[in-house]
């Protein structure tokens, strides 16, 4: 959590002069600061580089002994350490403003850069501060994008009238609204002096409680009805005529005019809560409706994740538009003018050219734990003061193939909205943790803290999954992807960045030795037959999964298990699969494509044997084809390093690789993810161009990560193909099928005549 006024004589000052590598984590190499000062409460971004451990390959010269590299590791694997930048935040209140500006003044002095970037109406308050040493820059008033994401201590609503439509409604101290026509033309068009700091205020006065989280605290424990008087108290029941009910508030504080006892700290604090989120709520709908707006994004710290406020908020929406406004919040927002700020003084370090990506690892949820306790003694974990954001060296755009970029949503499942399937994937990824652990300790065998590390590792994301089952809404968006996401940060927290790396490495010298055998029998066959093999391949090789329990288990306990026994594992739907064999020989039967986009998936039997076979027979047809794979380790994944010393040696083996190579109709490009799974808006700008220089017409995904966990319901511009072999038995009779059931659909754009497309096959 971050730090502020205390209890049992912790100061915010004490804070600051020392603090705790858990709140102000890699403090010691903090390079820039940017601050937000509301009219209640401050937001400090600063950014400072983290040293931690990556897993690099390196190939070995095979040049002089291609005959013999069969009985050579193709590669050699290195664990090096590498700089990452990384944006840490954390908030205060205000009252130790001054603190906190000395305390930035003072790690300041040893770098490069003595600006300080501010926003928020305090800024300008609070730049008297600076000195000789130390320049407080504020953004000026009427640059507005920074009102966009902060008003300071205001609550500002906000019109875009790009392809989305919304309203943005700030909530901190005062209310502004702001119209946004487009980035550079935007107006001021109403405010009012209700807001966060009118619950503050109004609340201190009440309860004598001056800290902010303690009086939503008192608020959700609190009764409303004992103090605002209600419709029923009026008329003995429901006002049926005019569509009132009984328990709707007539008069927020209504009941104290007249009674003859004290009320409660919680009863005043939640009677206070809903006046305030009812006024916002309402002025928020008239102006939706002014504009015919249907959502209404809320953000700023009288929010910031607690569900109290956003369950009174969502219901005054809710109640005064009769449903016909959707109420939206997001995460950190708290946090945006910090960042605004920050970009502001980032911008000599060209900041187009990459993107910033969440740090799950270190970033925190929604408000959980009681405000009694010392917020330096909190985990920050359940609570909503910090996040981290890495800076990925590559800028990440949209998949150009998107149909509708704008209305792209990656995660097949919403767990948040699923309660059986939340349920199940939480105790699915619990279950599988020890497993998780014991992987990765294997894979330092030479390091002795490793199982130390390990242990730690499997503490912080047990934790994160407990706090999932009470609040599924804790850290955003809860999906598959999020889960597998947030373990892999995890991970690399713990110096494990690539657990999978030497089962990759013997799988993929193990399955290079059948290569020529496997593509020696497919042209032994005729065209049709060849094709149904090749999906049959394609199909058993998606079986090597070491991040599906049911094959994981299978690979330890029986290590001759191999690409002819996936074979066999499939012949239940040998059937099924002669029809999809027809299915893509239907699509084969016209021209070729021009090119074909694959996004893969696994290393070993998966890519060797199953998707490079695939590919030749694609080359070999006129179709240039492009692979992408993941920049970063995940699972047993294949990364875009390990491919390029894949290919380079298929190609020593085979002409038509070689060839694809040399004449580039064959290329490898990282596709900017370091996850099992796949978001088609954040793809490597590079891929992005090579798709349209290359005027793909095909779009190929692989695996349950990227094509049934994301992307089934993706819908793109030309013809896609998403195959994956269902490795988990849930899923599998969700989707109506048994355990290694197989999904192979097909889909044209929606302006191209009817062709058939599978969905998924029952053994």
């Amino acid at each position: 959590t971050a730090p502020c006024g205390g209890h049992g004589g912790h100061t915010m000052d004490k804070s600051i002069t020392l603090p705790p590598d858990e709140i102000f984590r890699n403090l010691a190499n903090a390079k820039r600061f940017a601050i937000d000062i509301g009219g209640s409460l401050t937001k400090l971004a600063y950014y400072s580089t983290v040293q931690h451990k990556v897993a690099k390959v390196r190939s070995f010269d095979h040049a002089t002994k291609v005959s013999e590299a069969s009985s050579d590791k193709l590669y050699e694997i290195s664990v090096q350490e590498e700089v990452t930048p990384r944006l840490h935040f954390i908030k205060f209140e205000n009252a130790y403003i001054e603190t906190c500006l000395d305390f930035i003044k003072d790690h300041l002095v040893n770098t490069e850069t003595k600006d300080i970037k501010a926003t928020g109406g305090g800024a300008f308050v609070y730049a008297k501060h600076a000195d000789s040493e130390f320049r407080f820059q504020t953004t000026q008033p009427d640059i507005f994008p920074y009102l966009l994401v902060n008003i300071g201590s205001g609550v500002s609503i906000v019109k875009v009238t790009t392809s989305l439509k919304y309203v943005l409604v700030k909530t901190t101290g005062f209310l502004c609204l702001t119209k946004v026509e487009s980035e550079d033309n935007f107006e001021r068009i109403g405010g009012s002096s209700i807001g966060g700091g009118t619950f503050w205020g109004l609340g201190a006065l009440l309860t004598k409680t001056k800290r902010f989280d303690e009086l939503l605290q008192l608020a959700s424990k609190g009764q409303h009805t004992s103090v605002d008087m209600l419709v029923k108290d009026i008329y003995g029941g429901s006002y049926a005529s005019l569509g009132l009910t009984g328990d709707l508030i007539a008069s927020s504080f209504g009941k104290s005019a007249t009674a003859d006892r004290e009320f409660s700290k919680e009863d005043m604090s939640k009677s206070l809560l809903h006046m305030i989120s009812n006024d916002i709520g309402q002025l928020a709908c008239l102006y939706a409706k002014l504009h015919n707006l249907s959502r209404v994004y809320f953000g700023g710290f009288f929010i910031r994740g607690h569900p109290v406020t956003m369950h009174t908020i969502t219901y005054s929406i809710n109640f005064f538009t009769k449903g016909e406004v959707q109420a939206l919040f997001l995460r950190h927002e708290g946090y945006l003018g910090a960042i605004g700020a920050f970009l502001k003084g980032a911008e000599k370090d060209n900041p187009n050219q990459y993107s910033w990506g969440e740090n799950y690892a270190g970033s925190s949820g929604l408000m959980s734990v009681s405000p009694d306790m010392n917020p330096m003694q909190r985990a920050r974990s359940g609570t909503f003061d910090m996040l981290e954001m890495d800076r990925l060296e590559r800028q990440l755009v949209n998949l150009p193939l998107l149909l509708d970029p704008s209305s792209y949503v990656p995660d097949t499942v919403d767990l948040t909205e699923d309660a059986l399937a939340r349920e199940y994937w939480l105790y699915c990824f619990e279950e599988a943790l020890d497993g998780v652990v014991k992987r990765a300790v294997a894979s330092q065998p030479d390091t002795q803290e490793a199982a130390e590390r390990a242990e730690k590792f499997s503490q912080k994301y047990r934790h994160k999954l407990q706090t999932l089952r009470h609040q599924p809404f804790a850290y955003g968006s809860l999906t598959v992807r999020s889960l597998l996401d947030t373990r892999e940060h995890c991970l690399n927290e713990f110096n494990f960045p690539d657990p999978y790396s030497k089962i990759k490495q013997k799988e993929n010298d193990g399955a290079l030795k059948y290569y020529l055998k496997a593509v020696k029998a497919l042209e032994q066959l005729d065209w049709k037959e060849r094709q149904f093999a090749l999906v049959r391949g394609l199909l058993a090789g998606n079986v090597f999964d070491w991040g599906a329990k049911a094959v994981s288990d299978v690979l330890e306990s029986d290590p001759e298990f191999g690409f002819e026994e996936a074979k066999q594992q499939l012949e239940g739907i040998r059937t099924p699969c002669l029809w999809l064999s027809d299915l893509w020989c239907f699509l084969f039967q016209g021209p070729p494509h021009k090119c074909a986009l694959f996004f893969v998936d696994n290393s070993g039997v998966d890519i060797i044997l199953g998707v490079m076979p695939f590919v030749r027979e694609l080359l070999f047809r006129g179709t240039e084809v492009v692979l992408a794979s993941n920049s970063g380790p995940a699972l047993n994944d294949v990364t875009n390093g390990e491919l390029q010393i894949l290919t380079e040696r298929l190609a020593a083996m085979d002409p038509v690789i070689e060839t694809g190579l040399r004449d580039e109709r064959l290329t490898l490009v990282q596709s900017g993810s370091s996850s099992p799974c796949l978001d088609l808006s954040r793809l490597d700008k590079e891929l992005a161009m090579v798709v349209r220089e290359r005027q793909t017409d095909l779009v190929i995904i692989e695996g349950m990560g990227r094509a049934i966990h994301t992307n089934y319901y993706a819908m793109f511009s030309c013809e896609s193909l998403k195959m994956a072999v269902i490795k988990n038995a849930w899923l599998a009779d969700r989707l109506g099928g048994k355990l290694f059931s197989v999904v192979f659909k097909y889909e044209v754009p929606s302006e191209k005549p009817s062709q058939p497309s599978a969905a998924l096959t029952r053994s």
